[in-house]
């Protein structure tokens, strides 16, 4: 990783990052773990966040000795999300940072973890902005092997909009989400949530509290007025 090198593409998760759906995903669980007398808390929470939705699920299943299997978890949560999801709110800077990168022609995509019939409900209240990435991958994209912290999803984003990984900024907000960037030989600016433990960002390039933050010149891209 070559710290001085200009930044020329960017690369953003969605949940968490973008959209305000952690709190959606955290209600929806506890209300299905709740019947067997379970507690989905952020000692679970957060080794789930910004993971392929197979893979969190087989991890909560495991964890909390759940008598369903991961696939049956989904089934039941992905049908009590899809209502839920239309009502995601953009969280701070997000729209305001997309815009500023596509109106100075800077090349961004979107690299989410979410299959694409989730992004399609989580997106359709923000479409004004969300057509503005020049791609976007899902994890159910069949070019990944493996969902973050493998590097697959950020490498995929990065070979469809040109990008060179030395000259790359991901954009995160989980600790996977960081570790798959750093794998992918990327530099990562996190914005993680309030409840999570900042000595789980050892390596982040730069730590927010939100989007409105951030200073796009650091990177020698355009600053924002």
């Amino acid at each position: 990783m070559t710290d001085n090198v200009p930044v020329t593409h960017a690369l953003f998760d969605m949940d968490g990052l973008l959209l305000d759906t952690e709190v959606i995903y955290t209600q929806i669980t506890q209300k299905i773990v709740s019947r067997f007398g379970k507690t989905y808390d952020w000692s679970i929470k957060s080794n789930m966040i910004g993971r392929r939705a197979i893979d969190s699920a087989r991890y909560l299943v495991s964890q909390l000795d759940l008598p369903m299997t991961a696939e049956e978890y989904l089934e039941e949560r992905n049908g009590m999300l899809l209502a839920a999801f239309a009502t995601a709110k953009a969280l701070p800077g997000a729209e305001r940072l997309i815009r500023h990168l596509y109106q100075h022609n800077v090349p961004i995509a979107l690299a989410t973890s979410s299959n694409r019939d989730l992004y399609e409900v989580k997106a359709s209240s923000h479409q004004d902005w969300f057509t503005l990435f020049n791609t976007v991958v899902t994890g159910d994209d069949s070019e990944i092997t493996e969902g973050k912290p493998a590097p697959d999803i950020f490498n995929v984003a990065a070979s469809r909009i040109g990008a060179s990984p030395v000259s790359t900024l991901v954009f995160e907000d989980a600790p996977s989400g960081l570790a798959a960037g750093i794998a992918a030989n990327m530099r990562v600016v996190v914005v993680p949530d309030s409840n999570m433990e900042k000595s789980r960002y050892m390596g982040a390039d730069l730590i927010l509290n939100s989007l409105i933050e951030f200073d796009p010149s650091t990177y020698g891209l355009p600053g924002i007025e």
